[in-house]
């Protein structure tokens, strides 16, 4: 007899919700979740438009791949640097869903200035949605992993979190944080089964990198390039699908062309 399991991808039945998901990395990330299967929410925080195109592209690959077994989709909006709002979208996806499976806490802004010229409300914003966002969501979606005893967070931080980058002291603060809260979390979480991981990416071509100099930055890429969204995506999707990566918590795994060398 055909086993009808093996013709499952390995997020079937699953539930993602991927942060900030609209565009550039965020949405190379639901695309790849939702090729290995998973149902995913693409989480936005104002302009709908794009998180509608991207559930309309995955809703039609799964109707034209429907043995290949690509999930569903659904957008839902929440600024996720407020209570309120990250409450109603875990409630949401909860009594839609009846569980979550994967988070990937992605969603993130930019205020760039060098520190003297740095306004209290330019590192206040950054520090707001890259980090508390991270600690929000991750505590909404820990109730609900615990009692299933599983689950697989992971947290987009980035090689400025690590290495410092000037004109960024709130971006860097604030994804030093995150990494210093995935491993904090990853100890308290990991007895019931639920890991917490961190990729942090270098130079990938999205909407925040659009206005550097290539010049002065490749040359401290050793692969010479920027990356792409989709690398990033490959490597939150072993985290996230891979039976193997059930035995990797607390980590931090660079995609940035070799920029960062421990």
């Amino acid at each position: 007899m055909e086993d009808v399991n093996k013709n499952l991808q390995p997020l079937q039945g699953k539930v993602a919700i991927v942060t900030g998901a609209s565009r550039g990395i965020g949405r190379a990330i639901a695309l790849e979740l939702a090729t290995q299967g998973a149902n995913v929410v693409v989480n936005y925080a104002s302009s709908s438009a794009a998180a509608d195109n991207l559930v309309a592209e995955i809703t039609a690959a799964g109707t034209e791949a429907f043995a290949e077994g690509v999930g569903g989709a659904i957008a839902l909006q929440a600024d996720v640097s407020k209570i309120d709002q990250v409450d109603s979208l875990i409630n949401t996806v909860t009594e839609k869903f009846k569980r979550i499976d994967i988070l990937v806490n992605n969603a993130g802004i930019t205020r760039d200035t060098l520190l003297l010229r740095m306004k209290p409300e330019e590192w206040q914003a950054v520090i707001d949605l890259n980090l508390t966002g991270v600690f929000l969501c991750t505590r909404a979606v820990s109730k609900i992993m615990l009692k299933q005893r599983s689950g697989r967070i992971i947290n987009i931080a980035s090689v400025a979190g690590q290495m410092g980058n000037p004109g960024q002291a709130n971006y860097s603060a604030a994804k030093a944080g995150v990494i210093g809260f995935t491993k904090t979390v990853a100890k308290e979480l990991a007895s019931r089964g639920i890991t917490v991981n961190a990729v942090a990416p270098g130079f990938i071509v999205t909407d925040m990198t659009n206005d550097l100099k290539a010049d002065e930055i490749l040359k401290y890429i050793p692969l010479g390039r920027y990356g792409q969204p989709e690398e990033v995506a490959g490597m939150v999707r072993f985290l996230a699908a891979d039976p193997a990566a059930t035995y990797i918590t607390g980590q931090v795994f660079n995609v940035d062309g070799g920029m960062v060398m421990a």
